[in-house]
Order: C-alpha cells, then structure tokens, then sequence
C-alpha cells in the first residue's frame, strides 16, 4: 500500500496472487463493479485483470478524497475494511452454509412401521427436498427425494435428537432421522420447518456470494421460484438452470453484463428479473420464451429492444425504467397485452404522441425524471385509452391532455408548468404541487375528482370548477396568492380536508348550513378573526390550524353551555390572544393537543383547564403566564407541558400526572422545586435550563437521578442556542466554544432522521477530527473534506445501514494580505438536508446545500448515471431521498459523504448563525427563522422558539435548531488597555492578566469598536461530547496549535463576554456540601449549582512551546493535559487554555457535591515563613530564569507577582522572548483560577 497511485503494476502483481476473493460494502459503483451489503457481505472472485490496490485507490477517490498521497494513507487504515476488503479464499459463513446446503451421516429409517432398520445413511437438506443415499458414505447409486413443501417436520420423543421428516400428499413417504447433537438437532429442524411452511416451492439465496447454483438444489426438480438477486451468478453456457417446473427467475443485480442466452431455455418461465445487471442488449432468444407474463429489465443500459420481444402474446408486464431509451421502443405496438408504459429515468426528452396512436392497449404511462421538455401533439385520439399518467420532475412549461378523456390520475409536480389543461370526464385526482401555475383549466367539471393538489404555485384565485365539484374530498391550496376562498368551498358536501396554509387570506366566508369538514390548516395568512358561529357548523372538526395569523380572539364553541366539539388538535401559536379566549376552549371537552404558544395570554382560567380532561400536549411557551394553575392536576392524560419562555416563578402541580413524559419550563423565573415523595415512572425528560435564580437540593436531583429523569439545569446567559423537540430524538449536536482551546469555534448539527446511533456517533467524533484535519492542511475545501469523509470512515459499520446528514461549522481567524488583524471567516460544510443561514444586515444568506433528489436536479442526474432505481417517493433503491450521507456505505457509489464546502468571511453586519435539520426547514422558511430570531435576540430561547414554531405548524418529525449569536465589528479588538503600552516602568515587563476575578456581577464588556465574536456554550451533561467535541477518538494532535499560529497568536480578535459557567457533577459521594470551608473569590454556590465569574480576555495568556514538559512534570497541572474530563470531553496539549476547564479539573475535595474547583485543604498548602521568603524566592528565580527585576517586598509571592503585573500592563501581543517563563505563569493562572 505504498506504492504511488500511478505505476502500481509491481505492487499489484503481489498482491493479486494472494489475493482471491473481494468484499465491498456497496451495491454499485461506477468505476469497481462493487455490490451490495444486505443482508449479509456478499463477496466475489476477482477478475484475472482486477488490480486490488488500484480498486481501493479508485473507491476512495469516488467518494471525495483528491490528494493521492492521503489516498495511500487512508487505504492503509485498517478502519477502511468496514468498506472494502480483499480475502485470501471465499469467507463462508455457519449461516450461509445452513441456508445453502445442510449434510451428514446420520441413523436414518424408512417408514412409520418397525420393518425397517435404523442404518447410516448421509443426509442433505438443500432446496424443497430432503435427500437420502442408498449407502453410507458415498452419493453413488439410488438417492431417495423426499420433497418437503406442504410436508411435516416433528420431534419424535421417544428418540433424543430424533425428528420425522414426511412430504405431503396421498403417496406421502416418512423418513426419521436420529442427529448426534443437540446443536444438529435444533439446525436441521430449524432449516426444515421454514421449508415445510411454504405454499410454494420457493428456494431464497439472495445475497451468499454465489457463483453457481449448488449442485444438490437440481435434486429439488419441484422449484418454481428461485431467488438468486445480489450474487455473483456466472450463467456462461447452456443448460445453466435445469429446472422443470421452474416459473419465477429472479437474477437482478448479479453483475452479469451480459443476458444469459441460457435462461431462454427455460420454456417454463412466467416470471424474469434481470434488472441492475448492465446488460446493453437483450438475444433475440428471449422470444423462445412464450409463457413470459412479466420481465423486469430496470437500471440496465439498454437503448434498444429486438423485434422477437414482440412474439411474447402473454407478456403483461414489462420494466425497462432507469435505461438509456430516447424514445418509446417500437416493439411496444406487438405487446398488447402490456398496459403500462414504466419507462421512468430514461432520456426520452420529446415524447411524440403519434408513436402512442398504434399502441391503443397501454393505459398508464411512468415517464419520471426523463428530462421531458415537451410532447408533440397528433390525433386528438392518441391519448384516448390513457388512464393514469406520471411525469413528475421533468422540465414540461405546458400540458395540454384535453383530448385525454378517460385520464383519472395526473402526476405533474416539480415541472414548470405555466398553464395546465385537463378533460374532466374521469379526472379522480391531480397532483401538480411545485409548478407556476396561475390558473387551471379542466373541461367539463370533473365530479368524479377527489384528491386535489396545487400547492406551491402562483394561484391568486381558485378556479370556479373547484367549487362545482361535487366528490372532492382532499383539497391542498397551501403556498400560493390567495386573498379569499369562495363561500361555496367551505359549504361543499364533500369536502373533508382542506390545506390553504401560507397564502394571504384576510377573512374566511360564513357557513351557512353544516359542513362535514375534519381537518383544516389555515396557518401563516392574515386573519384576524374567525366566522362567528364557525365551530357550531363544522362539528366534525377535529383538527385546525391558525397558527401564525393575526387573530385577537376565536368564536365560541356553541351558541349554549352544551357543545357538539370533536375538535381533538387545535394550533393557535404566533397569534395576538389573551386569556380572555382561554375560557372559550372549555367547549372542546375532546381537545388532545393545545398549542397556544406566543400570544399574549397573562394566565390560563383554572375553572377552565380543569375541564380539558383528555388533554395530552400542552404548549404555552412565549406568553407573559406567572404560573400554571393548580388545576392542570386534573388533565390526568397530559404527557408534554412545554411552557418556556414565560415568567412562571411557581412550580406546577404536574409531577403527579400518572403519564407526563416531558417538561419544559426553561427560561422562566423558578426560584424551588417541591417534589412529590415518589416521581411518575413514565417522566422521561424535565428543562429548567435559564432559570437562574432556581435552587435545587442535592436530595432533588438524586430524586431524579433515581427516576432516570434526564434533568437540565443549564444557565441562559449564552451565545449559543440548542433545542430539540422530543424525548427520544435521533438528532445530535457538536458545539466547542473555543475549538482547540483558541479563539474560533465548531458547530454542527446531526440528523439520523430514524437512527440514533449515527448522529450520536458524529457528536463524539467530528470535533476530534476537524482538530487533526486542520494540522494537515490550511485549505478550507480539503480539511473540511476530509473531516467529513474521515468521519465517514470512523463509523464503522454502523455506518454500513445505517446514515445521516451532518452540518459543520468552523469559524476562524484569516490572516489578512495587506492588514496584521485579519479577519475571521465561516467555513462550513454539509451532507444531506441539514441547513444553515447567516442573518446578514437582517436578510437570510443561505450557506448550505440541499442535497435531495427533489432539489437539486445535478445529483438526481448523477443518481441516474449510476443505474440506481429511484422509487415513486423520490428515494434511492426505496432507502433515502438524499444523495450525500454520512454513513449508508452499502449505497455506495449513488450515495457518497463528499460535502459541500463553503467559506463565507464574517464582517460587522452578521448577526447570527441558524442551523437546523430537514423537518426545521420544511416547515420555517429562511426568512420567518431570521424575523423570529432578531426579535427573541437571546439564543437558547431563539431555539427553543424555532423549534416551538415547527411543531405548531404541523411538523411530526424530529426537529433541532442550533443559534449562535455573532457580534463581528469593524476594528480589530474590543479591550482597552488600563494604561498605554509605552507607559510601564522602566526595565519590567508588564503582561495584561489574563484573569479578573470579580466578588459582584460581571464587568460590562467594553464598548470599543472593533471585531468581535462572543461564543458561549452550556450543555446539559447528558449531551454526549457536546462542550469540548470527541470522547469517541483516541487520536489527539500533540502540536497542533502550534503548526496554525496565525489562528491562535493573532491580535485580541476573538472575545467572550463575562459569563457563568455551571459545572454539575454525577459522581457524589455523599451529595453534601462542605460547611466548613471559606468561600472562594470569584466562586459562588447556592446549593444547586457552583458558578465560577471570570473575564477570559482576548489576549489568553501564551506559553511556549519548549516548557511544556515542565508544566507537565508539575503535580498540579499534569492532570489538565490530554487527559479526559469529567465531562466526558477532552483537553489536548495546546498553547492556550480555557480557563474554565482549567478551573474544572482543579483539586478537590472528595467529599463535595460538585466537579467544580473546592478550597484545598489548609494542610495540603505550602506555607513558607517570613523568614526564608527571600531565599525561597532567589532559589525560583535561578531555577525558572525569571527576567531581572526587583525582588518582591510582600509577604507572598503570588500576590507580589500580581501586584507588579497590575502596575505594569503591557500590550496583548509581546514578543515571545520578552515572556514572563511559562512555568511561573501557568502556575499563577492556576493558582488565580482557584
């Protein structure tokens, strides 16, 4: 492996000869010929020609790696073979072999009487049959075939290890076999048992690396249907599949190449798979087969089909979608008996109706993802049969099928479609979502119309023959221009749900009669209120909307005390209620979920929350409440209260609920928790984060801890925002405040969509990753390359199934060309469908790339060239609509983990950072995330918002939105110096203290101009890696700030406010509090949490590189580098440190409650006498080499050595030579810290 990437000949030729057999964990690739993984490694034998080294050079180069000497290193890493790897001999498997072939000798007797004798006989279970030999020890002479199918397999129990095996019907023949273990026992009766339970003769060995059919299966001449898709099958030669009775072939994705004219013999076939095999023509031998009903050719390279496929009269069925066809195969015309058209992924850009005119027995055409730009019109009869017609993401600019009368369903999303004309005689349903249409024609009425969709176009009004309709039941009209919906509409008798969601609606038509419908969405429009008697009339309600609108009340739910309600799931967040409509919801006795979120509610009727007794979600986040009533006692359903972002002081009664799951009341103003004396067993997860004057008790948190109840008690005071949406989420974070112990910064966000241990995974990895990419490289486009697809590899194989789209952020300081300052700039990359925007002067700046099949049309071209199948729901093989993960190897060369890269340098008008996921995005647009954030300007609670708001308009998925708040400014540093640079005594050198430790509240920071980026980040300990990146990699760079000093020793860029860091700990001992000692300066304990106040300036203090052993070697700073904290993060050698972690791992006492730093013990300190102060302080100045200067006169020297820094400031940058010595510095840092 190393061998250069050109020239490997040599290296090959020795690897070759030892090397037989090839695993790849993939299922195509364009370059290797690889296969798939599912559900086991299938392998196969290399080609004479096949070059091993050169294999994984050109793998690794498909999914992103440019440089070939990182290639040479990357193959040589072991990790690699989770996808992609070379065996000596074919690797077979217990479980392949009990699949295949089962054989032995055993005791065998004939029959159910006792006239035969027990012999020994060998044995063999393969395929449908049981096979028994006429003598012991060899397979010459008679072999007796007992098919199995319909048959019986059962314990005989007057024999240990003894079962009866009987085929069935009249002539039903008995063999018992006595096994020698008990583990032969279970395997045979285990493999026999699935046999005897088909209904058919069916043999499976999908996916066993096969490059032949076992010899024993020609025994089971009973097969009807053989599966032999993802192998290695070699189908050279005649007579390769003898079976008789033989109807279903199933041969897909066998790397064949070419069309096994041997399959041709088998007359008997009904049924023919051979799709994903490469396969560029088909024999004209395939005529032989007459009895043909379906034939599957899909994801081939076919551009042409023979004349003889027009002879199979009894073909019905016939794939030939994701090939290279430009135009309807003429063979068509001679297939009557086919009635679908499934030519989906083809290169048919102008379809020409004349060809269809002679093919009047098709009915359904499936013309996806073709690139159609146009259909060229004929006889007003061409399209007279047509039935169903799909041509969904295509470039169509009009579409006119008047003269298809008999046309039921439609497919025309995602074209750009400006004028759409249909027949109605038959229409059922039209689904035209993602075009420009203003309008729509359809002659006559269509009556016959149920499902409508137009969403996403350019409608400022509905045409009339909606309303005309008399059968339409599903109606969606959301994102268009629409400022009224027609009274007939919301009267119709039909209607059963309407979606008119993000138009411009000012007012909704009063219902005259009563209206059947059951769900309606009228969200992100301009309504300010609602019909009057609107409840009473729509009493099959149930689901509704209004979220975002302008709405100051809601009409009753009846005209008298008793109501009809059904309504179950009411959304009324972003609105102007007050309290006042709270008692209106009384009527909805059947109410399960309540979002009233952001409103202006002042508190919430107890009288009426007491009769909301089936009430399950409950949200009330973003009101001014001061308390949740007392009654919420009696919802005894409710299993979510989410209520942050209030200014609730009181703890509700809520612990009680016999199935409450989660709790969220950050951001309030709680001062105590009263516990019940047990806590539910269904509480899964409680946020207390940003109450800040809360005190929780040690005995409070062991309560929960005792429960398994996921408690954050997080301060709010940050910069930086997470939240996500549900208990059990498959979304993950990365936040390092300060990356490296340095002035920049990681973000990144990770969705699984239905995984956990991907995303999780990603948390503890990507940070530890950047860190080492970094050293190796300064160009942003490689390192954050390479971090993705390292990260890749470092999945291991729960990478192999299993995926996820990851997001990641890297703020950094640039060193400017013509200025010394610089600048900082944001690099970010991504994979699948996690986005970021940068709010830019108030305006959304999208950073990210959407990689999905429905967004960005180069990678569904490029998924296309890859033969992959996309289904009906724009999915990959059916897996995952994107085309860029991280992780799903198996998916391997259609899904690659190559990201997008982009830098955007950062200046005085970037306000904030957003990042979410897919199910964010989906639901919040660019601009309403930017608007909804300017006006909450705290980020955890921007997030929490985001998230709120996401879940209120409808979102089922898991959601997570990260905020990080940026103040950028145009000068170069934000400090003022106490005094000027030039004004310290002669012959000192003064150094700004790094650390000011204050008794009351936190300086203010100071209000100089100048570029600026405040990063704060507090994690609830139950978030894997989330404060300082990996736990999951061992692999930390020993030098790594060192080879970037211009992103560690730039002038003060980089600051961080005065802030309160929490540190909470899981490792009580005894969970009391010491009394007896004296109270740290700068350090505050108020019994639930321990806050340590510092100001960590922008010029960190510096230590060089050479002193670093002797920091080591001291006793009470060894433990602070590369050594793993208790937080789970951790802390590499570098030249500068967070002081907070620092202070983190600092001495303390057993016996305390908290991680955080505790007073020494007084017999664990040096006390010198004043005596001998003198000479103790000499003897360090000769060991250490401490710059001349007067000896100090106090009576210690720490506080002398302070004192004289306080009184001789120097300038943020010194020259490193002019340095107080690193050991003597350190040591004062510590000693500050504590």
């Amino acid at each position: 492996h190393h061998a250069r990437y050109s020239g490997l000949p040599a290296a090959e030729a020795a690897v070759a000869s030892e090397t037989k057999f090839f695993r790849a964990n993939s299922r195509g690739a364009a370059v290797t010929g690889l296969r798939a993984l599912t559900p086991h490694p299938p392998h196969r034998r290399l080609d004479p020609t096949e070059r091993p080294l050169q294999m994984v050079y050109d793998y690794l180069a498909t999914i992103g790696y440019a440089d070939s000497l990182r290639v040479q290193r990357e193959a040589a890493n072991s990790d690699l073979s989770c996808m992609i790897r070379f065996y000596t001999e074919k690797p077979l498997s217990a479980d392949q072999m009990e699949r295949t072939l089962l054989k032995g000798v055993f005791s065998v007797r004939k029959g159910k009487t006792q006239l035969h004798k027990w012999a020994e006989r060998q044995v063999i279970l393969c395929g449908t049959c049981l096979i028994v030999a006429s003598v012991k020890d060899s397979l010459t002479g008679k072999m007796h075939i007992l098919p199995l199918v319909g048959g019986k397999v059962e314990e005989v129990k007057r024999r240990m290890h003894c079962l009866m095996f009987s085929s069935s019907g009249p002539q039903a023949q008995t063999y018992y076999v006595n096994f020698d273990t008990q583990a032969e026992y279970l395997r045979w009766h285990r493999q026999a048992s699935k046999v005897v339970s088909q209904t058919i003769s069916l043999v499976d060995l999908s996916c066993y690396s096969l490059e032949e059919v076992p010899e024993y299966l020609f025994y089971s001449q009973d097969v009807t249907h053989l599966n032999l898709r993802h192998n290695f099958m070699k189908m050279e030669g005649p007579g390769g599949l003898q079976f008789s009775q033989l109807k279903s072939l199933n041969l897909s994705h066998n790397r064949l190449g070419v069309f096994p004219e041997s399959i041709c013999e088998i007359l008997s076939l009904t049924e023919l798979n051979l799709s994903c095999n490469g396969l560029r023509a088909v024999p004209t031998q395939i005529g032989n087969l007459e009895s043909l009903q379906t034939l599957s050719l899909d994801g081939n390279h076919l551009d042409s089909l023979p004349e003889e496929l027009g002879g199979l009269s009894q073909l019905c069925s016939l794939g030939l979608s994701f090939n290279n066809f430009t135009t309807v195969p003429a063979v068509l015309e001679k297939l009557t008996g086919v009635d679908r058209l499934a030519m989906a992924g083809n290169r048919v850009e102008t379809l020409e109706l004349g060809s269809l005119a002679r093919m009047g027995h098709l009915k359904s055409i499936d013309l996806r993802l073709n690139g159609l730009h146009m259909l060229q019109s004929g006889s007003p009869d061409v399209l007279k049969l047509i039935t169903h017609m799909d041509v969904r993401d295509n470039h169509l600019t009009s579409l006119d099928l008047s003269s298809a009368c008999n046309l039921e369903t439609l497919n025309c999303q995602h074209n750009h479609l400006g004028a759409l004309t249909l027949s109605g005689f038959a229409l059922r349903a039209l689904y035209a979502s993602g075009n420009r249409l203003s309008t729509v024609n359809i002659y006559p009425v269509p009556n016959q119309l149920t499902h409508l969709d137009l969403s996403r176009n350019s409608l400022e009004y509905l045409p009339d023959w909606v309303c005309d309709t008399r059968k339409i039941e599903v109606l969606d009209i959301t994102h268009n221009l629409l400022s009224e919906l027609p009274g007939r509409l919301l009267s119709s008798l039909s209607l059963r749900k309407l979606l008119a969601g993000n138009n411009q609606l000012c007012r909704l038509p009063d219902l005259l009669d009563h209206i059947p419908l059951e769900a309606l969405d009228l969200q992100h429009n301009k309504l300010s209120e609602l019909p009057e008697n609107f409840f009473y009339k729509a009493l099959n309600l149930r689901y509704l909307n209004l979220s975002a609108n302008s709405l100051e009340t809601i009409p009753p739910s009846s005209p008298s005390e008793e109501s009809l309600s059904t309504l179950q799931e009411l959304y009324l967040t972003s609105n102007n209620l007050s309290e006042h409509c709270a008692a209106l919801l009384v009527g909805h006795q059947n109410l399960r979920v309540l979002h009233m979120a952001y409103n202006q509610l002042l508190s919430f009727p107890a009288s009426k929350l007491s009769k909301l007794e089936l009430l399950e979600e409950l949200n009330l986040s973003g009101n001014n409440l001061k308390t949740i009533p007392s009654t919420v006692s009696s919802c005894k359903r409710l299993h979510t209260l989410i209520a942050h972002s209030n200014h609730i002081t009181v703890f509700p009664e809520i612990l009680g609920l016999p199935e409450i799951k989660l709790v969220d009341l950050s951001c309030n103003e709680l001062t105590e928790i009263l516990l019940p004396d047990s806590l539910p067993p269904t509480l899964q997860e409680l946020d207390l984060t940003g109450n800040s004057s809360l005190i929780l008790e040690h005995k409070t948190l062991n309560l929960f801890r005792l429960f398994g109840v996921d408690v954050k008690i997080v301060p709010s005071e940050s910069s930086f925002g997470y939240q996500q949406s549900l208990v059990q989420l498959c979304v993950s974070v990365l936040a390092v405040d300060h990356f490296g112990g340095s002035m920049e910064a990681a973000y990144g966000i990770f969705d699984g969509d239905r995984n956990e241990e991907v995303p999780r995974l990603l948390q503890c990895t990507m940070g530890d990753v950047l860190s080492e990419e970094i050293q190796h490289s300064s160009v942003d486009t490689v390192y954050m390359c390479n971090t993705f697809l390292t990260s890749h590899r470092k999945l291991g194989m729960a990478g192999q199934k299993l995926g996820a789209s990851a997001l990641l952020c890297y703020i950094h300081h640039e060193a400017a060309a013509t200025d010394q300052s610089g600048y900082f700039s944001l690099t970010l990359a991504n994979v699948g469908t996690c986005q970021a925007v940068l709010c830019r002067d108030g305006q959304p700046l999208p950073l990210s790339k959407v990689f999905s099949l429905e967004q960005c049309t180069e990678e569904t071209e490029r998924v296309k060239q890859g033969k992959a199948i996309v289904t009906e729901d724009n999915k990959v093989s059916g897996v995952t609509c994107c085309s860029r993960l991280l992780g799903c190897s198996y998916l391997f060369a259609w899904v690659l983990p190559k990201p997008w890269v982009r830098t955007e340098p950062l200046c005085a008008q970037d306000e904030f950072l957003i990042m979410g996921n897919r199910a964010l995005f989906e639901k919040v647009s660019y601009q309403e995330a930017v608007t909804t954030v300017l006006a909450v300007r705290d980020p955890r609670a921007a997030a929490k918002k985001l998230c709120t708001l996401a879940q209120s308009y409808g979102c089922r998925d898991n959601v997570g939105a990260v905020v990080v708040a940026l103040h950028v400014a145009e000068d170069s540093c934000t400090c003022e110096p106490p005094l000027a640079a030039g004004e310290g005594k002669p012959g000192t050198v003064g150094t700004v203290l790094p650390v000011a430790v204050t008794l009351g509240e936190p300086a203010t920071p100071s209000s100089s101009s100048g570029i600026a980026s405040e990063f704060s980040s507090e994690i609830s300990a139950s978030e894997v890696g989330s404060e300082a990146g990996s736990t999951a990699s061992d692999e930390h760079p020993s030098s790594g700030p060192a080879s970037r000093p211009d992103r560690l020793t730039h002038p003060a860029l980089f600051q961080r406010q005065p802030s309160s860091a929490t540190f909470s700990s899981n490792q009580s001992d005894n969970g009391l509090d010491s009394d007896d000692e004296v109270p740290l300066e700068g350090v505050i304990s108020n019994g639930s949490k321990l806050e340590v106040e510092v100001d960590i300036h922008c010029c960190a203090f510096q230590i060089r590189s050479g002193s670093r052993e002797d920091l080591k070697k001291s006793p009470s700073t060894s433990s602070l580098f590369g050594k793993k904290l208790s937080n789970g993060s951790v802390v590499a050698l570098e030249d500068s440190h967070n002081l907070i972690e620092v202070a983190l791992e600092a001495p303390k006492k057993k016996s305390g409650y908290f991680s955080a730093p505790a007073q020494q013990d007084p017999e664990d300190q040096l006390v010198v006498p004043a005596s001998l102060e003198q000479d103790v302080w000499e003897q360090l100045r000769a060991q250490n080499a401490i710059v001349p200067g007067p000896p100090p006169t106090s009576s210690s020297p720490t506080s002398s050595a302070r004192d004289t820094e306080l009184e001789n400031p120097q300038p943020s940058q010194l020259p490193q030579r002019d340095l107080v010595p690193p050991s003597a510095l350190q040591q004062e840092v510590y000693d500050t810290a504590l």
